[in-house]
């Protein structure tokens, strides 16, 4: 029984945290910086362009790299 109650809880952590990323998503557009940081790729050549946003990417690991630490620590 021990076991159903952690994967339980496992599942309720896990749909939260979808949760919240999907709050983030919703409001990604309005966040003025993101997505155009120093360091950001954008190669454009007649109507082909590629994107990489290298420096988001990173920022956005860092960030939660740090809360997942700080909520995961025992």
């Amino acid at each position: 029984m021990d076991s159903l109650q952690t994967f339980g809880r496992m599942l309720v952590l896990f749909g939260l945290l979808l949760v919240v990323l999907g709050i983030v998503l919703l409001f990604a557009g309005r966040v003025p910086f993101l997505g155009r940081l120093p360091g950001d790729i954008v190669y454009q050549r007649g109507n082909f362009t590629i994107y990489i946003p290298l420096m988001t990417m990173l920022l956005l690991s860092l960030l939660l790299t740090l809360l997942l630490n700080l909520l995961f620590r025992r």
